[in-house]
Order: C-alpha cells, then structure tokens, then sequence
C-alpha cells in the first residue's frame, strides 16, 4: 500500500474517531446535565456542560481533519480559531459557574439525593475516552501529526475528568461523605480551567506543528 493511500486511509479514521467524541459528548452532556439536575448532584452537572463544551472544540477538530484530507495543512483557519476562542470562553464561565455553584452549596448544605447515576456515566467514559485517547495517539504518532496527537492529549484529560466524577459519586454514594459532591465539582472546575486557558493558547498561535506529515 503506498504512503498516500496509507496516509489517506489513517486521516478517515481520524476523521471518523472526532465524530464518535462529538456525539458520545453529545449524549454523555444530555444525561448528565438532566440527571444531575434530576439528583441534585452539582458535579455531575457540571461534568455534562463539560461534555457539550467539548462538542464545541470538537467541531474545530472534525473541521481541521476535513482539511488534512484535502491537502496538507501548516495553520489554523478562522473556523479553527474561532472554535477554539468559543470553547475557552465556554470553559472559563462553566469555572465560574461551578465555583458558585459549590461554595452555595456548601453553604446551605445541599446534598445530591443520589449519584448512582455518576458513578455509571463515569465508568461508561473512563472506557470510552480511553479507547479514543489509544486509538488517536495511535493514528496521530503513524501520521507524525502533531495537531491529532493534541486532540488525543485532550482526550486523555477528559479521562482523567471522569475519575474526579467516579470518585466523588461513590465516596458520597458509600459514606455519604458531606461535601464531597460540591469538592467533586471544584475538581472538575480546575480541569476546565486548565482547559479554557489551552484553547485561547492554541487560538492565539497560529502553527500547527504539523506541516508536511498530513498530506
């Protein structure tokens, strides 16, 4: 099979991977904003707006891979940046929504009536987000494409995101520990700031790191 043909065929699977994130954040963001609000439970909540969040910056990957298919590509468009620019400013406002969020809580003593349901989407991400976060290093690393590796990075985080939520939902399942519900969402808090702050990053610069590996 000849590098072309090859390179072609691993860009489709790429390409096909950002679309399976979209929509499993698309139906990830629906149930746990729903039942986190069903449930009262402020860090499943906030990892559902995460979710949706996510299908913003999603948008910008499906949009750069599209181009990777057609020719090779050395930077950002306006579409690209443009999403990007959208998602910190999303992620920034969900940081702050959730520090309010918690420190009410905290205050009145709000407790989640239950978070079974966190602790299944969470295992349910754990599994996916691994499986993507494997599957476009793996893709990213035969194309030498450094701008599929940094999705998969992104991924990586919302991984780990998953556990913050696991752990919360059964520690407040079992023990039925006070407040850990609200330090769960601070948790997720953190990592989204650390997630606005590297959108606006990558808005800000041009360059791809990728210029004639995704031919």
């Amino acid at each position: 099979m000849s590098s072309n043909k090859t390179n072609k065929r691993l860009l489709d699977w790429a390409f096909k991977l950002s679309l399976v994130t979209i929509f499993y954040n698309l139906i990830e963001g629906g149930l746990s904003t729903f039942y986190g609000a069903e449930d009262e439970t402020l860090a499943l909540f906030g990892f559902g707006v995460d979710s949706f969040v996510e299908v913003i910056s999603g948008l910008g990957i499906v949009h750069m891979v599209w181009r990777m298919k057609s020719h090779s590509i050395e930077s950002r468009d306006k579409f690209e940046r443009a999403a990007l620019k959208i998602t910190g400013s999303a992620f920034y406002l969900l940081v702050l929504g959730l520090i309010v969020g918690a420190v009410i809580n905290i205050y009145v003593g709000a407790k989640p009536h239950t978070t079974k349901v966190g602790a299944i989407i969470a295992l349910f991400s754990i599994a996916t987000m691994y499986f993507l976060y494997k599957a476009k290093i793996k893709v990213g690393e035969k194309l030498n494409s450094a701008p599929i590796i940094s999705d998969a990075h992104c991924t990586k985080t919302c991984f780990y995101l998953s556990f913050i939520l696991l752990g919360s939902a059964l520690i407040y399942e079992i023990f039925r520990v006070p407040y850990v519900d609200a330090l769960g969402s601070l948790g997720i808090a953190w990592y989204a700031l650390k997630e606005g702050k590297e959108a606006f990053e990558k808005a800000r610069t041009n360059a791809l790191g990728c210029t004639d590996c995704c031919s």
